[in-house]
C-alpha cells in the first residue's frame, strides 16, 4: 500500500526545462561553451554542478570551482527573471499535491538547490505540504543512483518516529518523474515510478523501466493512485 510519494520537481513540479536549458545556454556561451538540446536532455538527473563541469568536459576543457559557482549562480538569476511573472506549475499539479497531502506524506527529491525549490514553494504556500526535501548536497550521488530517494525515506521515517508512527519500507513509496534518470534511481531504490512526459517521450520513460507512464498529473487523484498502484 502506497503511503509516501516523492515528486522530482523540475519537470514535475514546475515545468521548466527548457526554460533552464535557455538559460544554460545563454550562460555557457559567455565561456565560449556550446549546448545543444541533446546534450541538455542527456544530462536530466545531474546537479548543477555536474552538469556544468559535464558541459565543459564535453568542449574538451575543465573548470575550476569559482568558475563553476559563477556560472550556476548566473543561470538562477536568468531562470528567476524568465519565470517572475509567472511560474509554469506543471498541469494539475498543485491540485493534485494538496489533495495527496491530506492522505500521503509527501516529499521533493531533486537535484536542484535547496533555494530554487524554496523560490518557486514558498509564494504558491506549497512548502508545508511537504515532509522532506531532498535537494543536491556533497556526497550525495545524483540520479540515476538511488542515493537521493534512500535519504529521502531515511528522513521520512525520522520524522515518521518523531510522530509515533510506524517506519515505512521503499515499496510504500511512490516516485514521480518525468525523465530517464529519475525513474532508474527511483527503481534502484525499490519503489514504485509514475513517469509524466513533461519533457521526454513515453517511450523513453518506459524504456527506462516506470511502472505507469501519465500525460499529466491532472490525471491523477488520490483514489487513482490507490487503484492503480495497489
Amino acid at each position: 500500500m502506497i503511503q509516501a510519494i516523492f515528486f522530482d520537481f523540475n519537470g514535475v513540479i514546475i515545468d521548466d526545462e527548457r526554460i533552464h536549458l535557455r538559460a544554460y545556454r545563454e550562460v555557457l556561451q559567455t565561456h565560449n561553451v556550446e549546448l545543444n538540446e541533446d546534450d541538455y536532455f542527456n544530462c536530466l538527473g545531474m546537479d548543477d554542478v555536474a552538469f556544468t563541469r559535464a558541459a565543459f568536459a564535453r568542449a574538451g576543457r575543465e573548470v575550476d570551482d569559482e568558475t563553476t559557482r559563477a556560472i550556476i549562480d548566473r543561470e538562477h538569476e536568468l531562470h528567476r527573471s524568465i519565470i517572475e511573472s509567472e511560474v509554469p506549475f506543471a498541469s494539475g499539479v498543485i491540485t493534485f499535491v494538496k489533495e495527496a497531502s491530506r492522505e500521503f506524506d509527501l516529499g521533493i527529491v531533486s537535484m536542484a538547490e535547496l533555494s530554487e525549490i524554496e523560490h518557486v514553494l514558498a509564494p504558491a504556500n506549497l512548502l508545508p505540504n511537504f515532509t522532506v526535501i531532498v535537494t543536491a548536497e556533497p556526497g550525495l550521488n545524483h540520479k540515476p543512483a538511488p542515493d537521493c530517494y534512500r535519504r529521502a525515506l531515511e528522513l521520512l521515517n525520522a520524522a515518521r518516529r518523531k510522530g509515533r508512527k510506524s517506519p515505512l519500507v521503499a515499496g510504500q513509496c511512490l516516485v514521480i518523474e518525468d525523465a530517464p534518470p529519475g525513474v532508474q534511481a527511483g527503481r534502484a531504490a525499490g519503489m514504485r515510478t509514475l513517469a509524466v512526459t513533461n519533457t521526454v517521450a513515453e517511450s523513453l520513460l518506459r524504456a527506462a523501466g516506470a511502472d505507469v507512464v501519465s500525460a499529466s498529473l491532472a490525471d491523477w487523484n488520490t483514489d487513482a493512485v490507490r487503484h492503480v498502484f495497489e
